[in-house]
Parts: structure tokens; sequence; C-alpha cells
């Protein structure tokens, strides 16, 4: 059965009849057969009566016209769970269209646990035990089917995600790394929690924490900062070292050996550079060290007067045959140098004058004692190779060493960049861009330990698990990086910013864009809506519920998943995905 409406017009008047028929098939052909007029009836029991012939149901209302709970508890539905959804659906929606789980490996009761780990790591960061929390009460746990996981099995996972480290990392390199392209490549560690593992070692601590055992990982990435490969090292493992394995890994492991090498003046040592020069088709960008530029500077190499037009320029010199020379003065950077070294002065001499008053006053007469005190002061602001001290028994008298600070103050702000690539293949400023793109790698690092992905400090106690960990926060570290990319337009991030080698001038300090200026001036995007951190973001995604119905009756099976209706910042953001919200992750 069915509603049919007919319309006639009629000297400017619209008539409109209501018909409830059947339709039926008779020898053959079909018939429709009319059961009465609804024409009388209001319009909404009309279309009432239209909506419940298509099969629609209906919850009674009370008495007084509205739905009470206890009306939707008896004669209803009901809500039976509710579940967190909108993060984890647009970290899934990403995945998806990275093809991260076939990176992971083949389909298998690991592979959805070791997802399951990764989506927890991009959303929930936290300990493998808390992840297994997470996924009990967000839509992860039901759609991949790990809710009764136990830390056993998760831990085996992850013993099984170790073993794939050589697939994944070349699938992602073959991804975004070229031949006759560029790789970036930086060191940081973090702190470790025990002392079982052999990759546990004091050494020099790149988060501050000083007394702590740590290990130490490298980021491989392209040259725009997506994160490939990952290296993790024994925590007093020296910079230059940890470079040589990565070359190891990019020319042996992924098969590229005309490929450019970026990497910091301490990664990348003059040890390094003759190591490249022996390998077929390696090229570097790197920078000088301070002793180095102040050697160029003694032998006039390096002169303010290369700086009248311009804030670089190209030189070359008899000790770095073969190699182009960038070398750049940043006038901020000079600016802040010379007004942090007459703060430095000013205080070691305010110091050494209350010393003098010491002294005089007879409070302090053993030369011996005097020359201690005086070498704390001049150690304290690392000022000693500015001054001349003169102490005697009852005396102290110091004076400035003109010559060396005139010297220091001529390097202000001045940095060189070395690179073996020739000039008919990059450009000075593209050189100096180059070396900057570092910062993404650097930006990386801080996503994964502080921001995003809470790397440290890492608990695990042997080795396998605790390279296992850090693959694990590359693969989170991979979607991150895409997520951020992808909801850019939504978040305080700058999307009109030059990149560094595209800058006209690529050695003045960055500046944010007329777009980035907007929105943190107005917190909004250009059609009202509010700007987000990306954090804040997640979070946001995340009142997006999963809400499994049950129509009070039915049997158990007849429940049904229902979204929560969008925000229009959510709905903004699987528009940015170019995805619908899925109701299911997989």
């Amino acid at each position: 059965m069915h509603v049919a409406t007919t319309r006639r017009h009629y000297k400017d008047q619209v008539y409109e009849t209501h018909l409830l028929r059947r339709s039926y098939r008779e020898d053959g052909k079909v018939k429709t057969e009319t059961l009465g007029n609804l024409s009388h009836l209001p319009a909404e029991t009309i279309e009432l009566i239209r909506r419940s012939l298509k099969g629609e149901a209906f919850v009674p209302a009370g008495s007084a016209g509205s739905v009470t709970p206890a009306a939707l508890d008896e004669n209803g539905f009901t809500i039976r769970r509710s579940l967190p959804h909108g993060d984890a659906a647009a970290a899934a929606v990403m995945a998806s269209r990275l093809g991260l789980a076939e990176v992971i490996g083949p389909a298998c009761r690991q592979r959805d646990l070791v997802l399951g780990l990764v989506l927890a790591r991009v959303c929930r960061p936290g300990s493998k035990l808390a992840a297994t929390r997470w996924w009990a009460d967000s839509t992860v746990g039901v759609d991949l089917g790990i809710t009764d996981a136990g830390t056993d099995e998760v831990y085996a996972a992850l013993d099984w995600l170790g073993a794939r480290k050589g697939p994944i990392e070349v699938a992602l390199a073959g991804r975004h790394l070229t031949g006759g392209g560029r790789v970036l490549f930086d060191l940081s560690s973090s702190w470790m929690h025990g002392s079982a593992c052999p990759l546990v070692a004091f050494g020099h601590s790149r988060d501050g924490k000083r007394g702590k055992p740590q290990v130490e990982y490298g980021i491989v990435a392209d040259p725009e900062g997506r994160p490939v490969a990952v290296e993790v090292f024994a925590g007093n493992t020296a910079d230059p070292a940890a470079f040589l394995a990565v070359v190891k890994t990019v020319r042996e492991r992924f098969g590229l050996n005309d490929i450019t090498f970026v990497g910091d003046r301490g990664m990348i040592t003059q040890a390094r550079v003759d190591a490249l020069r022996e390998l077929p088709g390696a090229a570097w960008v790197t920078a000088l060290r301070a002793p180095q530029i102040k050697a160029l500077a003694e032998q006039d190499a390096i002169q303010l007067s290369l700086f009248d037009e311009t804030n670089l320029a190209e030189i070359t010199h008899p000790d770095y045959p073969g190699e182009r020379l960038v070398v750049c003065r940043n006038p901020v950077l000079a600016e802040q140098r010379a007004r942090k070294r007459q703060d430095l002065l000013a205080a070691t001499e305010d110091a050494l004058t209350a010393l003098a008053g010491t002294v005089a006053a007879g409070r302090l007469k053993d030369h011996t004692k005097i020359a201690v005190r005086a070498g704390r002061v001049v150690a304290k602001y690392k000022m000693a190779k500015h001054y001349d001290l003169s102490v005697e028994q009852g005396r102290i008298a110091w004076s400035r060493r003109t010559d060396r600070i005139e010297a220091e103050a001529a390097t202000d702000g001045i940095y060189v960049v070395r690179t073996s690539l020739p000039a008919n293949t990059i450009g000075a400023g593209e050189v100096v861009g180059v070396y900057k793109s570092l910062a993404q790698v650097e930006a990386d690092f801080r996503s994964w330990k502080a921001i995003d992905l809470q790397l440290r400090p890492i608990y695990h106690w042997t080795e396998p698990r605790v390279r296992a960990h850090i693959l694990l926060c590359l693969l989170a570290g991979y979607l991150t990086w895409h997520l951020r990319r992808a909801l850019a337009s939504i978040t305080f991030t700058d999307t009109d910013r030059t990149a560094p080698w595209a800058r006209p001038d690529p050695v003045a300090p960055a500046t944010a864009s007329p777009s980035a200026t907007a929105k943190a001036a107005t917190k909004q995007t250009p059609d009202a809506q509010p700007i987000h951190s990306y954090q804040s973001l997640l979070a946001h995604l995340a009142t997006l519920t999963r809400n499994t119905c049950h129509i009070t009756g039915t049997p158990d099976h007849a429940s049904f998943d229902k979204l929560a209706e969008l925000t229009p910042t959510q709905r903004r953001v699987f528009e940015l995905l170019d995805a619908k919200p899925p109701i299911r992750l997989t």
C-alpha cells in the first residue's frame, strides 16, 4: 500500500487529493485499487501514514506531546552504547588512503593489533596497556576485532612488527626517495627507565635529562620532512658514527647510490665528507663548524664587504676542494649575538668588580684563592677568552682582549653552507634553503617526543622491543605527518609559507604568511569556523560518537549503529580528507 497524491489547478487554485491505494497484479497486468480518501486528514497525519507505509518506525509521544525517557525505554528504542569515533575515523581514512595496513604486512591478527597501536599512538598516545584500554572505550577495538587482546598478545605483535622493519622502510623509501634526490637526516635521544637494554647508555641528552640513561635514534626523511625510516643507536653514539649507519642504509637497503645527504654540521664532519668522497654518486649539503669559519675569516676568505648588496655570497677555498661554500650573514642573528656578548661582558665585569671589592676590603688576600674565584667568574659566563687576568697577593686586575672580541664580532651572524653539488644543478640560494629544510626533521622530533606521539620516556627493557617501539612511532609519525598536512587549513599551521629553498632571501628569518597572521588574530577560518590546534582538533573529532541503538521488542541482532550529527568543523575535516565519515573503520 502507498499514499498517492494528485494535484489539479482550477482558477488559480491548487486542489490536492491524497488517496490510500494498493497495487496488485491480475492476468499479468499491474492494477491499482483505491482503498480510501485521506484528504480530510491533517497534512502531518497524512505524512505520518505515508512514511509508515514505507517501513519507517515511530516512537509514541507522551501525553504532553513530548517523548519521555520512560516512553523511549518501554515503547521505543534505547542507545545501548556510545563510543568515541571521529578521531579514529579520520586517522583510519588517512591510513586507508596511504595503504598503511599493506605497508605493515599481510592481513593477520598481528597486523590488526599493530594498526590498532598506530591509531592509539596517533589519537591517544600512552603505554601499550593504555592502548588496550582505549580500544575497549572507542570504536577501534570493535571494528578491528581486538577488544579482547591482552598485553602479552600486544607485545607479541610488537615483536612481529620489529621483525618487519626492513620491508616496511623499503616500501616507504620506495614511495618517497628517488635517485638523484635528497635525504634529510638528524639525530635525537630520549631517556630510558631501566638499565637492562644493551642500547641504554649515558651520553649527551638532547632532552636535558642529566643523570638518566638514554637511547638515540635518527630520522631519515624525504626533502619535505616526511619520515620514511628510523635508525636506533646506543645512547652514547656520536653523531658522525650514526651518520655512517644512515649512509649504509640508504645505499645498501634502499638501493639509492645517486643521492644527496643533508645533515647538520655536527653530523657531517670533515671526516664524514672525506668518506662520502669515496662513494660514487654521493653528494652532501652541510655547514662548517665555528673553528672552520674562524679560520676562513683569519685568512680573509670571509669579509663583511661580501654582504654589501646581498646576505649571501658563494666562494671557493683550497681547503675544501671540489666544494662550493655559500657564506651567509643574518643581520638579525648578528645583532642578537652582539647584544648577548655585550651583556655577558658586562655581567663578567660586574662580578669581577664585586670580587675586587672583596679583595680591597681585605676579606680575601691569598692570591691562589683570588685566582680560583676569578676563574669561576669568567668560566660562568664563558668569557675567559676575552680577558687578561692579573692576580697578586691582595690584588686583582683585568683588561679586555679587544683584538679577540673584534675578531669574534666580525663573524657575528655568519654561517657557511658547504656542498659538493655543482652550480649548474642548484643555485647558492637553494643550497641554503636545502640546509634549512632540516628544520622539518626537527619538527618531526618535537612531534614524536612531546606534542603528538609522546615517544619518551621509553619503558621497554629489551633491545628488540625498544627498536619496535620506535618503529611504531615511525608509522604513527608518518600517518600524523599526512594528517597535519591534510587538515592544515583549519589549524594554526601556516599553509602559505614558502619552502626554504624557494624564498627570495633564504638567509632572512622565516616570517608568517598573511593568511597565518589572519588565522592567529581572528582564531577563525574565512567561513567563521573556529581554528584549532592539531591536538584540540583531534579532541573535537572524538566527540563524534557512534551509537548502538536497539528498538524495544526486537531481537538483539536487530540493533543498529548510527553516528551522531556532525558539527560544521567535523564535517569540514572529512571534506578535507575527501571522504564521508565511515560508520565503521574497516
